[in-house]
């Protein structure tokens, strides 16, 4: 990648990452400079002239989530009123995509909301990792790359050698089935699906799993995509260890952002003995657990792009890369 031709920035949201892809293209990291007014109003100057180049802006959507979306917003305005050539919004963590249907009278699909305020705002391409439904990736009317941290987690689990007659791999519900199903068949597992009714944003009811299913393992590895209060992920352990003799449980998530409770309900449970997840999300130092173990992405988003600048096919890289 041209050096000259490229800029690259970073909200608030997630600097590290940004860092880390930036440093593995070979890319300067460009400053912004983000302050408020008296009046709460933001205020965002990109620190490098974009007129004419190719933009990259790295923003998770991550608490405080509406502050980082403006922020994002408002980056991408600047991008494309300063004449970029083209507007990149790379959004390792969309949080939006959990509101992905009406369920309920009177509300927002805020999923397809917000991808339209992407592009009104300037963004003439988007970048994520695993979005919380399929459907979600329809919502965006420009071009988005859907990608995957599978292939991390296949890296990192092919090297424990895990034993077919004593790990297997549980989705939590039937919308994480067929990626659970996927990864279990690349890791030569057997698999097992619960079910989940939300009861609210905290709590939620789990079952489906009959004995015969997990009775004799020893070791579960539940494969989820996000990890935000705990409470689906907790349930299902207890249940594990309740209705089977599971004695290790492997918590895997590609964006662990462990929020409200999560860290009490996650250390309440002896046999969780590690929880595998990515920097999609930052963790500051002072909150990370003692059990967790982070991957980075950064290689993923830093190849995706390059093919991207480069007019190369990035197909092995999205969610169905790793089928």
């Amino acid at each position: 990648m041209n050096s000259e031709d490229v800029r690259f920035f970073s909200g608030l949201s997630n600097p590290r990452l940004a860092q880390k892809i930036a440093d593995h293209l070979g890319i300067p990291l460009s400053g912004t400079h983000v302050s408020r007014f008296s009046n709460d109003n933001l205020f965002i100057q990109l620190g490098a002239s974009v007129r004419g180049r190719v933009v990259y802006i790295v923003q998770s959507l991550t608490p405080p989530v509406s502050d980082h979306l403006v922020e994002l917003l408002m980056m991408l305005d600047i991008a494309k009123s300063a004449a970029a050539r083209e507007v990149h919004a790379i959004i390792p963590y969309f949080s939006y995509a959990r509101s992905d249907k009406k369920d309920a009278p009177r509300i927002s699909i805020t999923a397809r909301l917000i991808a339209d305020l992407l592009k009104t705002a300037g963004a003439t391409h988007v970048m994520t990792m695993n979005l919380h439904s399929p459907q979600v990736h329809g919502f965006f009317s420009m071009p988005t790359d859907p990608l995957t941290a599978r292939g991390l987690f296949l890296d990192y689990f092919l090297k424990k050698e895990l034993n077919p007659a004593e790990a297997m791999v549980v989705a939590p519900d039937m919308g994480r089935a067929g990626s659970a199903a996927r990864f279990a068949a690349l890791l030569g597992l057997p698999v097992a699906t619960a079910s989940k009714v939300r009861i609210s944003d905290t709590q939620v009811k789990i079952g489906g799993l009959l004995k015969r299913q997990i009775y004799g393992f020893k070791h579960a590895l539940v494969y989820d995509d996000e990890i935000a209060t705990a409470g689906s992920v907790t349930e299902l352990s207890k249940l594990l260890v309740r209705k089977g003799e599971v004695e290790d449980i492997t918590l895997i998530c590609t964006h662990g952002l462990f929020l409200g409770k999560a860290e009490q309900r996650l250390a309440a449970i002896p046999q969780i003995k590690e929880i595998v997840t990515t920097d999609t999300t930052m963790m500051p130092d002072d909150r990370k657990l003692p059990n967790l173990t982070i991957l980075s992405v950064a290689q993923i988003f830093g190849e995706a792009i390059r093919r991207n600048y480069l007019h190369e096919s990035i197909g092995d890289l999205f969610t169905f890369g790793y089928s």
